[in-house]
């Protein structure tokens, strides 16, 4: 009966350590997707948004502003919205099957068209869902910090 035991207990802790190690693998999947948006972001092509960024998405802003996929993809492209830098912090990172919870802290400098150069500082809120191999943002939301 004890040796028994030690197995099942054996077979529980491996099956747990599994699930620990996908969980880490996805987790780092999305930090990977995450820190490509930022960059995207930064340096805005139709290719490198479309990689990170569902077709479906809500892109919500701290103003409460909603865009869609379109023109959130627009007004990085033509400068309406231009990050000059984008650092990201506190990130969490709360994965369920196939989607992914993200919070962080950003602190961006800005240069809108027509605007001088800014600063914003948000508390944010992205989900991400792997869409076959690869973790796309379908939603957004920001708060000021």
């Amino acid at each position: 009966m004890k040796i028994r035991f030690k197995y099942s207990i054996t077979i529980v802790c491996l099956l747990n350590v599994g699930s620990i190690t996908a969980q880490s693998k996805e987790i780092k999947q999305v930090e990977a997707a995450v820190e490509g948006l930022r960059q995207a972001m930064i340096h805005p092509t139709t290719a490198s948004l479309d990689q990170y960024v569902m077709d479906e998405l809500s892109y919500g802003h701290s103003g409460g502003k909603i865009e869609d996929k379109e023109t959130f993809e627009a007004n990085l492209l033509n400068g309406n919205s231009d990050f000059l830098d984008i650092s990201l912090s506190n990130q969490t990172i709360k994965i369920y099957k196939k989607t992914a919870i993200v919070r962080h802290n950003l602190f961006a400098k800005t240069h809108d068209k027509g605007k001088e150069e800014g600063e914003v500082k948000l508390h944010i809120m992205t989900v991400w869902v792997k869409n076959k191999k690869q973790w796309k943002m379908i939603a957004r939301q920001a708060i000021k910090h």
